[in-house]
């Protein structure tokens, strides 16, 4: 932020890339082989951000986070089951090396549930703490909030240790979601007030606070992408309905056909932030920021106009995504047509919101629009033709039906449709409008 602290900053950087590098990318197998790229499981991407959080992406705490294969497997699976009488008892079992669930039944019982290491597997954790288990950060997602600032404020929903991503470490790489995630001290601790209970097979299992839901798409992430139904997901990731509200006592119907496997396109919500899974393989086929970058070049190639002004209208590029250009496209989200920023048909009556639009005088909502710039968000590569309504994003015709139609959770009981760029609620009819551009005169 200033000047002196910048030369810290490189050192302490620099510092950190040597140490970490090498543990983060290489597994023991490429250490040999060095030019062998590191296994990808997939990747998680919070819904709400362009691109990158508002303050920049800063060490766990980003927009969009990769799951790599650990140099050594740091899985856990259960184990052990003891029944302790008091609680000093439970804290005895639970020793501070050893991973365990404890299950607070009543004052008189717990029931401590040990895990034990698992060589076939990689453990990803994700919450609000920023406490050493965590590897990705998550705060909570405040609608089109253009800094770190604005979400501070909030009192979070999110749990500290929220949930766990565990990777098969052989292909076909299976990545499997459990509610909560291990403190510290390496326990789950669920409380007298927890929903929890004992299985027919005499386990325990047991939902968190507000919940960990997730639902995968129908037809994969693809153009023909369609929404699924959101679950929630138990601490034993087993698969349940939905409460009647996020921190109800009594627990959703077991769904037996359904399982906490992720796949391309499934959706975590963590109740404060929403998280696209992207598998590695679904990724590959994914437009990149450079082939968006290709789009945005093409569109302003051909030189677009505003049919008042007459002034060629262009997108800003991808790093100025927050800015206001004076070249900026602008839409009447009534009708789609485009144009430059232009005081014309602003009624005062009409509080300044809604605009008369010179084209078709259809009267509506006036704003900028802005490139979709996270290309994890698209289903397929098609040209950016459509905004989402009001935000005005912009990305392909097929990606803002996908996400006109999916029910994201909202507080602790609703559910509405929203902008993945920026998590805005979807208005109008669809949600989003088709672009009206006119092309240079000349």
């Amino acid at each position: 932020d200033n000047e002196k602290s910048v030369p810290q900053l490189l050192i302490r950087d620099l510092k950190f890339e040597k140490k970490s590098l090498a543990k983060l990318m290489f597994s023991p197998d490429q250490e040999n082989h060095p030019s062998k790229a590191p296994v990808k499981y997939g990747e998680l991407i919070v819904l709400g951000y362009n691109g990158s959080l508002p303050n920049g992406d800063r060490g766990r705490r980003k927009s969009r986070f990769a799951l790599f294969k650990r140099p050594k497997a740091n899985g856990v699976k259960p184990s052990t089951v003891h029944i302790a009488c008091t609680p000093q008892a439970a804290k005895a079992i639970s020793n501070k090396d050893q991973h365990s669930i404890s299950y607070t039944l009543s004052r008189a019982q717990t029931v401590v549930v040990e895990y034990t290491h698992d060589s076939n597997t990689d453990m990803f954790q994700i919450g609000r703490s920023t406490e050493s288990p965590i590897d990705f950060v998550v705060t909570d997602t405040v609608p089109g909030s253009q800094s770190n600032s604005d979400t501070q404020s909030v009192q979070s929903t999110i749990s500290r240790f929220a949930c766990r991503i565990i990777c098969e470490r052989n292909p076909p790489f299976t990545a499997r979601i459990y509610a909560a995630g291990f403190d510290s001290s390496k326990n789950i601790f669920l409380g007298e007030k927890a929903a929890k209970w004992k299985t027919s097979d005499g386990q325990m299992d047991g939902l968190t606070t507000n919940g960990v839901l997730v639902m995968h798409p129908r037809n994969g992430f693809t153009e023909d992408s369609k929404p699924g139904v959101w679950r929630e997901i138990s601490v034993c990731g087993n698969v349940f309905s939905l409460r009647e509200t996020r921190s109800a006592q009594q627990r959703g119907k077991m769904v037996e056909n359904e399982t906490n496997q992720l796949q391309d396109g499934s959706l975590i919500d963590l109740c404060g932030a929403t998280l696209l899974w992207r598998t590695a393989e679904g990724l590959s086929r994914t437009p990149t920021v450079k082939h968006l970058e290709a789009l945005r070049q093409e569109i302003n190639a051909a030189r677009p106009q505003c049919p008042v002004g007459f002034n060629t209208l262009a997108f800003p590029s991808m790093k100025r995504k927050d800015v206001v250009d004076e070249k900026q496209p602008w839409v009447y989200l009534n009708c789609g047509h485009v144009h430059g920023y232009h005081n014309w048909g602003n009624k005062e009556e009409r509080d300044g919101k809604d605009r008369e639009c010179p084209m078709c005088r259809s009267v509506g909502p006036y704003v900028p629009l802005w490139l979709g710039c996270e290309a994890g968000f698209y289903v397929d590569a098609g040209p950016p033709t459509h905004a989402f309504s009001p935000c005005g994003h912009v990305c392909s015709e097929k990606t803002t039906a996908y996400w006109s139609q999916i029910p994201l959770p909202h507080g602790t009981h609703t559910f509405h449709a929203a902008c993945p760029f920026c998590a805005h609620q979807l208005a109008g009819e669809q949600g989003y409008i088709r672009l009206i551009f006119q092309g240079p005169l000349d």
